[in-house]
Protein backbone atom coordinates (compact mmCIF):
# COMPACT_ATOMS: atom_id res chain seq x y z
CA UNK A 1 0.00 0.00 0.00
CA UNK A 2 1.37 3.33 -1.27
CA UNK A 3 1.56 6.02 0.99
CA UNK A 4 0.92 9.66 0.56
CA UNK A 5 3.44 12.42 1.49
CA UNK A 6 0.74 13.78 4.23
CA UNK A 7 0.86 10.34 6.13
CA UNK A 8 4.39 10.10 5.62
CA UNK A 9 5.02 13.82 7.07
CA UNK A 10 3.01 12.73 10.05
CA UNK A 11 6.15 10.32 10.93
CA UNK A 12 8.45 12.83 11.08
CA UNK A 13 9.14 13.55 14.57
CA UNK A 14 12.38 15.63 16.44
CA UNK A 15 14.19 13.81 18.42
CA UNK A 16 16.43 15.30 21.79
CA UNK A 17 20.15 14.74 22.40
CA UNK A 18 19.69 12.89 25.19
CA UNK A 19 17.79 9.88 22.84
CA UNK A 20 20.37 10.24 20.03
CA UNK A 21 23.11 9.27 22.42
CA UNK A 22 20.39 6.98 24.31
CA UNK A 23 21.01 4.93 21.28
CA UNK A 24 24.68 5.45 20.35
CA UNK A 25 26.07 5.71 23.59
CA UNK A 26 29.43 4.15 21.67
CA UNK A 27 29.99 7.06 20.51
CA UNK A 28 30.49 8.64 23.77
CA UNK A 29 32.97 5.47 25.39
CA UNK A 30 30.46 3.35 26.31
CA UNK A 31 31.27 0.37 24.09
CA UNK A 32 31.71 -2.12 26.15
CA UNK A 33 31.44 -2.62 29.80
CA UNK A 34 35.03 -2.63 30.77
CA UNK A 35 35.38 0.85 28.94
CA UNK A 36 31.78 2.05 30.52
CA UNK A 37 33.01 1.81 33.81
CA UNK A 38 36.74 2.90 32.74
CA UNK A 39 34.96 6.17 31.28
CA UNK A 40 32.52 7.36 33.93
CA UNK A 41 35.62 7.69 36.38
CA UNK A 42 37.55 9.58 33.74
CA UNK A 43 34.58 11.95 33.37
CA UNK A 44 34.61 12.19 37.26
CA UNK A 45 38.10 12.80 37.54
CA UNK A 46 38.30 14.98 34.67
CA UNK A 47 35.77 17.55 35.91
CA UNK A 48 37.55 16.61 39.69
CA UNK A 49 40.77 18.50 38.16
CA UNK A 50 39.04 21.25 36.02
CA UNK A 51 37.19 22.52 38.78
CA UNK A 52 39.93 22.65 41.49
CA UNK A 53 42.53 24.28 38.99
CA UNK A 54 39.91 26.45 37.88
CA UNK A 55 39.74 27.74 41.38
CA UNK A 56 43.44 27.85 42.25
CA UNK A 57 43.31 24.35 44.64
CA UNK A 58 45.65 21.71 44.85
CA UNK A 59 43.89 19.05 44.14
CA UNK A 60 42.62 15.72 46.69
CA UNK A 61 40.43 13.40 44.71
CA UNK A 62 39.15 10.35 46.37
CA UNK A 63 38.12 7.37 43.68
CA UNK A 64 35.83 4.52 44.92
CA UNK A 65 35.02 1.17 42.59
CA UNK A 66 32.86 -1.34 44.22
CA UNK A 67 31.38 -4.34 43.20
CA UNK A 68 28.09 -4.48 44.55
CA UNK A 69 27.07 -7.34 42.38
CA UNK A 70 28.16 -9.23 39.58
CA UNK A 71 28.76 -6.53 36.50
CA UNK A 72 27.13 -3.71 38.61
CA UNK A 73 29.24 -1.18 40.49
CA UNK A 74 29.08 1.72 42.70
CA UNK A 75 31.52 4.27 41.64
CA UNK A 76 32.39 7.01 44.27
CA UNK A 77 34.24 10.21 42.70
CA UNK A 78 34.88 12.98 45.44
CA UNK A 79 37.15 16.48 44.79
CA UNK A 80 37.68 19.53 47.08
CA UNK A 81 36.96 21.65 44.10
CA UNK A 82 34.50 25.04 45.06
CA UNK A 83 31.30 22.56 45.21
CA UNK A 84 28.65 24.32 42.62
CA UNK A 85 25.95 26.51 43.04
CA UNK A 86 22.55 24.71 44.32
CA UNK A 87 20.10 25.71 41.04
CA UNK A 88 22.94 24.36 38.65
CA UNK A 89 23.49 20.93 39.56
CA UNK A 90 20.51 19.50 37.94
CA UNK A 91 21.69 21.16 34.41
CA UNK A 92 25.20 19.62 34.94
CA UNK A 93 24.40 16.89 35.69
CA UNK A 94 21.02 15.75 33.97
CA UNK A 95 21.19 17.70 30.91
CA UNK A 96 23.23 16.74 27.54
CA UNK A 97 24.88 19.67 26.18
CA UNK A 98 25.15 21.88 29.12
CA UNK A 99 28.28 23.47 30.25
CA UNK A 100 30.69 26.36 30.58
CA UNK A 101 33.49 24.88 28.58
CA UNK A 102 31.94 24.81 24.92
CA UNK A 103 32.19 29.09 24.25
CA UNK A 104 35.28 29.66 26.24
CA UNK A 105 38.70 29.40 23.96
CA UNK A 106 40.98 28.62 26.67
CA UNK A 107 42.79 25.31 27.70
CA UNK A 108 40.00 23.01 29.51
CA UNK A 109 39.33 19.01 29.87
CA UNK A 110 36.03 19.23 28.55
CA UNK A 111 34.67 20.39 26.00
CA UNK A 112 30.85 19.53 24.63
CA UNK A 113 29.18 19.65 27.98
CA UNK A 114 28.59 15.60 27.32
CA UNK A 115 30.58 14.12 29.75
CA UNK A 116 29.47 13.79 33.09
CA UNK A 117 25.74 13.82 32.12
CA UNK A 118 26.75 10.80 30.04
CA UNK A 119 27.68 8.83 32.94
CA UNK A 120 24.37 9.86 34.54
CA UNK A 121 22.37 8.37 31.06
CA UNK A 122 24.57 5.56 31.05
CA UNK A 123 23.65 4.54 34.63
CA UNK A 124 20.00 4.44 34.02
CA UNK A 125 19.86 3.26 30.71
CA UNK A 126 21.91 -0.16 32.56
CA UNK A 127 20.92 -0.64 36.56
CA UNK A 128 17.56 2.13 36.13
CA UNK A 129 19.60 3.49 39.16
CA UNK A 130 19.45 7.46 39.57
CA UNK A 131 22.93 9.44 40.13
CA UNK A 132 23.18 10.76 43.64
CA UNK A 133 25.18 14.44 44.15
CA UNK A 134 26.34 15.92 47.08
CA UNK A 135 27.62 19.53 46.60
CA UNK A 136 28.90 22.03 49.87
CA UNK A 137 30.56 25.74 48.65
CA UNK A 138 32.13 26.07 52.47
CA UNK A 139 29.02 27.45 53.94
CA UNK A 140 28.21 24.60 56.10
CA UNK A 141 25.57 23.11 53.65
CA UNK A 142 25.33 19.85 52.03
CA UNK A 143 23.35 20.04 48.94
CA UNK A 144 21.95 16.56 48.29
CA UNK A 145 20.53 15.93 45.16
CA UNK A 146 19.32 12.06 43.82
CA UNK A 147 18.25 12.64 39.55
CA UNK A 148 17.95 11.43 36.20
CA UNK A 149 17.27 12.35 32.92
CA UNK A 150 14.10 12.81 31.32
CA UNK A 151 15.61 11.85 28.00
CA UNK A 152 12.57 12.68 26.19
CA UNK A 153 13.35 16.14 26.53
CA UNK A 154 16.36 16.30 27.30
CA UNK A 155 16.02 17.58 31.34
CA UNK A 156 16.87 16.74 34.41
CA UNK A 157 14.42 14.26 36.67
CA UNK A 158 14.49 15.26 39.91
CA UNK A 159 13.97 12.20 42.71
CA UNK A 160 14.88 13.87 45.50
CA UNK A 161 16.40 17.02 46.70
CA UNK A 162 17.41 18.22 50.09
CA UNK A 163 19.13 20.44 52.19
CA UNK A 164 21.47 19.49 55.61
CA UNK A 165 23.80 20.68 57.84
CA UNK A 166 27.13 19.44 56.81
CA UNK A 167 28.95 17.03 59.28
CA UNK A 168 32.20 18.28 58.24
CA UNK A 169 32.61 22.24 56.72
CA UNK A 170 34.38 21.33 53.51
CA UNK A 171 33.25 22.58 49.98
CA UNK A 172 33.81 20.41 46.88
CA UNK A 173 31.38 17.30 44.93
CA UNK A 174 30.87 14.23 45.54
CA UNK A 175 28.97 11.89 42.98
CA UNK A 176 27.62 8.12 43.28
CA UNK A 177 26.87 6.17 40.05
CA UNK A 178 25.18 2.58 39.93
CA UNK A 179 26.67 1.24 36.77
CA UNK A 180 27.29 -1.77 34.60
CA UNK A 181 30.48 -2.79 34.13
CA UNK A 182 33.51 -4.64 34.13
CA UNK A 183 36.72 -3.91 36.15
CA UNK A 184 40.01 -5.45 34.54
CA UNK A 185 43.74 -5.05 35.28
CA UNK A 186 45.30 -4.02 31.97
CA UNK A 187 46.55 -1.27 29.56
CA UNK A 188 43.28 0.11 29.26
CA UNK A 189 41.90 -0.28 32.76
CA UNK A 190 40.66 2.35 35.51
CA UNK A 191 44.25 1.59 37.08
CA UNK A 192 45.99 2.66 34.22
CA UNK A 193 43.70 5.82 33.77
CA UNK A 194 44.80 6.62 37.42
CA UNK A 195 48.38 6.12 37.39
CA UNK A 196 48.71 8.00 34.07
CA UNK A 197 46.45 10.55 35.46
CA UNK A 198 49.18 11.24 38.31
CA UNK A 199 51.66 11.54 35.97
CA UNK A 200 49.98 13.92 33.67
CA UNK A 201 48.94 15.73 37.10
CA UNK A 202 51.22 15.13 39.64
CA UNK A 203 50.12 18.75 41.48
CA UNK A 204 47.72 16.03 42.68
CA UNK A 205 47.00 13.83 45.44
CA UNK A 206 45.13 10.79 44.46
CA UNK A 207 43.43 7.44 46.95
CA UNK A 208 41.84 5.06 44.30
CA UNK A 209 40.03 2.82 46.53
CA UNK A 210 39.77 0.10 43.82
CA UNK A 211 38.06 -3.61 44.11
CA UNK A 212 41.43 -5.17 44.78
CA UNK A 213 42.67 -2.74 47.52
CA UNK A 214 43.76 1.39 47.78
CA UNK A 215 46.14 2.76 45.37
CA UNK A 216 47.25 6.52 47.11
CA UNK A 217 49.10 8.38 44.14
CA UNK A 218 50.64 10.90 45.97
CA UNK A 219 51.47 14.80 45.08
CA UNK A 220 54.81 15.37 43.31
CA UNK A 221 54.62 19.43 42.66
CA UNK A 222 53.26 21.60 45.39
CA UNK A 223 52.43 24.16 42.13
CA UNK A 224 49.56 24.52 40.00
CA UNK A 225 50.42 25.22 35.66
CA UNK A 226 49.78 28.73 35.21
CA UNK A 227 45.98 29.37 34.65
CA UNK A 228 45.17 29.79 31.04
CA UNK A 229 43.10 32.72 30.05
CA UNK A 230 40.18 32.88 27.12
CA UNK A 231 40.29 34.46 23.89
CA UNK A 232 39.08 35.33 20.82
CA UNK A 233 38.71 33.11 17.60
CA UNK A 234 41.05 34.09 15.19
CA UNK A 235 40.65 34.85 11.27
CA UNK A 236 42.67 31.98 9.97
CA UNK A 237 40.36 28.99 11.56
CA UNK A 238 36.92 31.23 10.34
CA UNK A 239 34.92 29.86 7.58
CA UNK A 240 31.80 30.83 6.06
CA UNK A 241 28.81 29.58 7.54
CA UNK A 242 30.69 30.83 11.10
CA UNK A 243 31.36 34.11 9.68
CA UNK A 244 27.86 34.63 8.47
CA UNK A 245 26.22 33.18 11.89
CA UNK A 246 28.60 36.17 14.20
CA UNK A 247 28.62 39.06 11.73
CA UNK A 248 24.65 38.34 12.80
CA UNK A 249 25.09 38.58 16.29
CA UNK A 250 28.11 41.14 16.79
CA UNK A 251 27.39 44.46 18.28
CA UNK A 252 29.74 45.70 15.79
CA UNK A 253 28.32 48.65 13.77
CA UNK A 254 30.51 48.15 11.27
CA UNK A 255 32.53 45.33 9.40
CA UNK A 256 35.99 47.36 10.54
CA UNK A 257 34.87 47.30 14.47
CA UNK A 258 33.21 43.78 14.06
CA UNK A 259 36.56 42.48 13.03
CA UNK A 260 38.57 44.35 15.38
CA UNK A 261 36.27 43.12 18.28
CA UNK A 262 35.10 39.83 17.82
CA UNK A 263 38.57 38.26 16.63
CA UNK A 264 42.12 37.98 18.34
CA UNK A 265 44.76 40.11 17.32
CA UNK A 266 43.27 41.84 14.42
CA UNK A 267 44.36 45.45 14.44
CA UNK A 268 42.68 48.23 12.59
CA UNK A 269 45.42 48.34 10.07
CA UNK A 270 45.06 44.82 9.22
CA UNK A 271 40.89 44.39 9.06
CA UNK A 272 41.35 47.61 6.73
CA UNK A 273 43.88 45.56 4.40
CA UNK A 274 40.98 42.68 4.45
CA UNK A 275 38.60 44.49 3.75
CA UNK A 276 40.34 46.47 0.81
CA UNK A 277 41.41 42.92 -0.67
CA UNK A 278 38.10 42.29 -0.09
CA UNK A 279 36.18 45.11 -2.01
CA UNK A 280 33.91 45.57 0.74
CA UNK A 281 33.23 49.17 2.74
CA UNK A 282 34.42 49.04 6.12
CA UNK A 283 32.33 51.65 7.37
CA UNK A 284 28.99 49.34 6.38
CA UNK A 285 27.03 47.77 9.16
CA UNK A 286 28.27 44.29 8.90
CA UNK A 287 24.27 43.00 9.04
CA UNK A 288 24.33 44.43 5.54
CA UNK A 289 27.19 42.06 4.37
CA UNK A 290 25.66 39.48 1.29
CA UNK A 291 26.60 35.92 1.25
CA UNK A 292 29.19 36.73 -1.60
CA UNK A 293 30.70 38.91 1.02
CA UNK A 294 31.27 37.06 3.33
CA UNK A 295 32.90 34.83 1.09
CA UNK A 296 35.49 37.50 -0.14
CA UNK A 297 36.13 38.24 3.63
CA UNK A 298 36.77 34.50 3.89
CA UNK A 299 39.04 34.58 0.50
CA UNK A 300 40.76 37.75 1.52
CA UNK A 301 41.63 36.62 5.08
CA UNK A 302 44.24 34.53 3.49
CA UNK A 303 46.04 37.02 2.04
CA UNK A 304 46.66 39.04 4.33
CA UNK A 305 49.39 38.51 6.62
CA UNK A 306 47.78 38.30 10.64
CA UNK A 307 49.52 37.88 13.67
CA UNK A 308 49.72 34.61 15.72
CA UNK A 309 47.01 33.88 18.62
CA UNK A 310 48.20 34.33 21.53
CA UNK A 311 49.57 31.58 23.58
CA UNK A 312 48.54 32.35 27.24
CA UNK A 313 45.35 30.17 26.67
CA UNK A 314 46.69 27.75 27.12
CA UNK A 315 48.74 25.99 30.18
CA UNK A 316 51.39 23.50 29.61
CA UNK A 317 52.61 21.35 32.27
CA UNK A 318 56.58 22.56 32.02
CA UNK A 319 59.45 20.12 32.00
CA UNK A 320 59.97 20.51 35.49
CA UNK A 321 56.52 18.74 35.75
CA UNK A 322 56.87 16.11 33.03
CA UNK A 323 59.83 14.88 34.59
CA UNK A 324 58.82 15.09 38.22
CA UNK A 325 55.18 13.15 37.15
CA UNK A 326 57.37 10.37 35.25
CA UNK A 327 59.70 9.69 37.68
CA UNK A 328 57.27 9.42 40.68
CA UNK A 329 55.25 6.82 38.91
CA UNK A 330 57.76 5.04 36.73
CA UNK A 331 61.37 5.43 39.19
CA UNK A 332 63.28 5.26 35.90
CA UNK A 333 67.10 5.61 35.55
CA UNK A 334 66.98 8.65 32.98
CA UNK A 335 64.45 10.53 32.19
CA UNK A 336 64.03 13.92 29.73
CA UNK A 337 61.44 16.34 28.51
CA UNK A 338 61.11 18.87 25.99
CA UNK A 339 58.11 21.86 25.38
CA UNK A 340 57.85 22.97 21.78
CA UNK A 341 57.12 26.42 21.09
CA UNK A 342 53.37 27.14 20.73
CA UNK A 343 51.97 26.39 17.16
CA UNK A 344 48.76 26.97 15.32
CA UNK A 345 46.44 24.67 13.59
CA UNK A 346 43.24 26.24 11.64
CA UNK A 347 43.78 29.46 13.80
CA UNK A 348 43.78 27.13 17.15
CA UNK A 349 47.18 27.66 18.83
CA UNK A 350 48.16 24.46 20.65
CA UNK A 351 51.57 23.07 22.79
CA UNK A 352 53.35 20.00 22.60
CA UNK A 353 55.42 18.16 25.96
CA UNK A 354 57.35 15.47 25.17
CA UNK A 355 58.71 12.78 28.22
CA UNK A 356 61.19 9.89 27.60
CA UNK A 357 61.65 7.58 30.26
CA UNK A 358 64.05 4.89 29.84
CA UNK A 359 65.16 1.87 32.50
CA UNK A 360 64.94 1.41 35.89
CA UNK A 361 61.58 -0.30 36.88
CA UNK A 362 60.62 0.23 33.65
CA UNK A 363 60.60 -3.44 31.97
CA UNK A 364 58.50 -3.22 28.58
CA UNK A 365 57.78 -0.10 26.38
CA UNK A 366 54.41 1.91 26.50
CA UNK A 367 52.93 4.98 24.72
CA UNK A 368 51.41 7.31 27.29
CA UNK A 369 49.13 10.11 25.24
CA UNK A 370 47.41 13.00 26.43
CA UNK A 371 45.30 15.63 24.87
CA UNK A 372 44.73 18.68 28.35
CA UNK A 373 46.20 16.59 30.47
CA UNK A 374 43.84 13.65 30.13
CA UNK A 375 44.73 10.34 28.66
CA UNK A 376 43.84 8.56 26.25
CA UNK A 377 43.58 4.93 26.16
CA UNK A 378 41.77 4.08 23.37
CA UNK A 379 42.02 4.54 19.25
CA UNK A 380 46.09 4.59 19.51
CA UNK A 381 45.86 3.84 15.75
CA UNK A 382 43.82 6.80 14.83
CA UNK A 383 45.49 9.07 16.91
CA UNK A 384 48.20 11.55 15.67
CA UNK A 385 50.55 11.27 18.23
CA UNK A 386 50.79 7.46 17.25
CA UNK A 387 51.78 8.11 14.12
CA UNK A 388 54.16 10.77 14.90
CA UNK A 389 56.08 7.98 16.96
CA UNK A 390 55.64 5.13 14.26
CA UNK A 391 57.80 7.96 11.83
CA UNK A 392 60.81 8.42 14.03
CA UNK A 393 63.54 6.41 13.40
CA UNK A 394 64.46 5.04 16.87
CA UNK A 395 67.38 3.04 15.46
CA UNK A 396 69.22 5.94 14.83
CA UNK A 397 69.02 6.74 18.51
CA UNK A 398 70.23 3.89 19.81
CA UNK A 399 66.99 2.13 20.59
CA UNK A 400 66.12 -0.96 19.19
CA UNK A 401 62.46 -1.52 17.53
CA UNK A 402 61.05 -0.16 14.21
CA UNK A 403 58.06 2.35 14.68
CA UNK A 404 58.14 1.58 18.63
CA UNK A 405 61.56 0.91 20.62
CA UNK A 406 61.39 -2.37 21.63
CA UNK A 407 62.99 -1.14 24.92
CA UNK A 408 62.45 -0.52 28.46
CA UNK A 409 61.07 3.10 27.38
CA UNK A 410 57.97 5.27 27.88
CA UNK A 411 57.07 7.87 25.81
CA UNK A 412 54.84 10.57 27.70
CA UNK A 413 53.57 12.83 25.11
CA UNK A 414 50.86 15.75 25.78
CA UNK A 415 48.94 17.79 23.50
CA UNK A 416 47.67 21.16 25.41
CA UNK A 417 45.35 23.46 23.29
CA UNK A 418 41.73 25.72 23.14
CA UNK A 419 40.22 23.17 21.22
CA UNK A 420 41.42 19.48 21.03
CA UNK A 421 40.17 18.08 17.45
CA UNK A 422 39.36 14.71 18.63
CA UNK A 423 38.03 12.03 16.46
CA UNK A 424 34.91 11.48 18.17
CA UNK A 425 32.74 12.72 20.93
CA UNK A 426 34.39 10.04 23.35
CA UNK A 427 37.29 11.88 22.84
CA UNK A 428 39.98 9.21 22.99
CA UNK A 429 42.23 10.22 19.84
CA UNK A 430 44.00 13.29 18.27
CA UNK A 431 42.64 14.02 14.02
CA UNK A 432 45.38 13.75 11.67
CA UNK A 433 46.46 17.20 11.33
CA UNK A 434 50.00 17.69 9.74
CA UNK A 435 51.26 20.26 11.65
CA UNK A 436 50.34 18.62 14.59
CA UNK A 437 52.14 15.28 13.42
CA UNK A 438 55.55 17.32 12.62
CA UNK A 439 55.15 19.36 15.61
CA UNK A 440 55.39 16.14 18.25
CA UNK A 441 57.96 14.43 16.02
CA UNK A 442 59.96 17.35 15.95
CA UNK A 443 60.11 16.95 19.60
CA UNK A 444 60.23 13.43 20.40
CA UNK A 445 63.46 13.61 17.93
CA UNK A 446 64.65 15.97 20.94
CA UNK A 447 64.27 14.07 23.41
CA UNK A 448 65.31 10.46 21.49
CA UNK A 449 68.43 12.43 21.03
CA UNK A 450 69.02 12.87 24.26
CA UNK A 451 68.67 9.29 25.15
CA UNK A 452 70.79 8.30 22.55
CA UNK A 453 73.68 10.60 23.94
CA UNK A 454 72.62 8.69 27.32
CA UNK A 455 72.54 5.20 25.90
CA UNK A 456 75.60 5.72 24.01
CA UNK A 457 77.49 7.16 27.81
CA UNK A 458 76.16 3.77 29.14
CA UNK A 459 77.36 1.44 26.70
CA UNK A 460 81.13 3.06 26.65
CA UNK A 461 81.10 2.85 30.55
CA UNK A 462 80.00 -1.29 30.11
CA UNK A 463 82.83 -1.50 27.67
CA UNK A 464 85.83 0.01 29.61
CA UNK A 465 84.35 -1.64 32.69
CA UNK A 466 84.73 -4.86 31.19
CA UNK A 467 88.10 -4.06 29.80
CA UNK A 468 89.14 -3.45 33.28
CA UNK A 469 87.68 -6.85 34.70
CA UNK A 470 89.51 -8.47 32.25
CA UNK A 471 93.05 -7.33 33.09
CA UNK A 472 92.14 -7.67 37.47
CA UNK A 473 91.29 -10.75 36.34
CA UNK A 474 94.41 -11.96 34.67
CA UNK A 475 96.73 -9.84 37.09
CA UNK A 476 97.14 -13.01 39.70
CA UNK A 477 98.18 -15.31 37.06
CA UNK A 478 100.51 -12.61 35.64
CA UNK A 479 101.82 -11.73 39.34
CA UNK A 480 102.49 -15.87 39.91
CA UNK A 481 104.33 -15.91 36.49
CA UNK A 482 106.36 -13.04 36.79
CA UNK A 483 107.55 -14.38 40.38
CA UNK A 484 108.65 -17.34 39.06
CA UNK A 485 110.69 -15.71 36.89
CA UNK A 486 111.92 -12.77 39.22
CA UNK A 487 111.99 -14.07 42.19
CA UNK A 488 110.16 -11.11 43.55
CA UNK A 489 107.12 -11.90 45.82
CA UNK A 490 103.98 -12.64 43.86
CA UNK A 491 101.75 -10.36 46.40
CA UNK A 492 104.18 -6.93 45.51
CA UNK A 493 104.20 -7.89 41.60
CA UNK A 494 99.69 -8.39 41.65
CA UNK A 495 99.07 -4.82 43.61
CA UNK A 496 102.13 -3.01 41.15
CA UNK A 497 99.85 -4.24 38.21
CA UNK A 498 96.45 -3.43 39.67
CA UNK A 499 98.08 0.18 40.53
CA UNK A 500 99.36 0.40 36.59
CA UNK A 501 95.46 -1.08 35.51
CA UNK A 502 93.82 1.71 37.54
CA UNK A 503 96.39 5.00 36.43
CA UNK A 504 95.71 3.78 33.16
CA UNK A 505 91.89 3.03 33.01
CA UNK A 506 91.94 6.67 34.92
CA UNK A 507 93.27 8.30 31.32
CA UNK A 508 90.91 6.11 29.66
CA UNK A 509 87.92 7.15 30.89
CA UNK A 510 89.24 10.81 31.29
CA UNK A 511 89.27 10.60 27.56
CA UNK A 512 86.25 9.06 27.13
CA UNK A 513 84.46 12.04 29.08
CA UNK A 514 86.50 14.15 26.77
CA UNK A 515 84.90 12.47 23.93
CA UNK A 516 81.16 12.68 25.39
CA UNK A 517 81.58 16.24 26.50
CA UNK A 518 82.50 16.96 22.60
CA UNK A 519 79.28 14.67 21.41
CA UNK A 520 77.43 16.88 23.90
CA UNK A 521 78.47 20.00 22.61
CA UNK A 522 77.66 18.39 18.65
CA UNK A 523 74.33 17.88 19.53
CA UNK A 524 73.64 21.06 21.24
CA UNK A 525 75.08 23.03 18.11
CA UNK A 526 72.89 21.31 15.87
CA UNK A 527 69.68 21.81 18.50
CA UNK A 528 70.61 25.38 17.55
CA UNK A 529 70.98 25.41 14.35
CA UNK A 530 67.45 23.53 14.27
Amino acid sequence: MEKSAEEMAKEQKEISISQFFEKNRHLLGYDNKIKALLTIVKEGVDNALDATEEAGILPDIYVKVEEIEKEKYKIVIKDNGPGIVKKQIPNIFGKLLYGSKFHRLKQNRGQQGIGISGGVLYSQLTTGKPTKIISSTGDGKDHRFTLKIDVKHNEPKIVENEVVESKEKWHGVQITFVAEGIYRGHKQSVMEYMKEVAISNPYANIIFDSPTGRIEFARGVDKLPPKAKEIKPHLYGIEVGILERMRNETKGRTVLTFLMSEFTRVGKLSAEEICKKAEIDSKISPRKLTHDDVVKIVNAIKEVKLSRPPTDCLSPLGNTAVEEGMKKELSPEFVSSLSRPPSVYRGWPFQVEVGIAYGGLITEPNLMRFANRVPLLYQLGDCAIAKAVSQVDWKRYGVPGDKMPDAPVVIFVHFASVWVPFTSESKEAIANYPVIIKEIKLALQDCARRLGLYLSGVRRAERIAQKKQIFERYAIDTAKALGELTGEAEEKIKETILKIVEEKWREIVAEEGEENEKENQKENNSKGKG
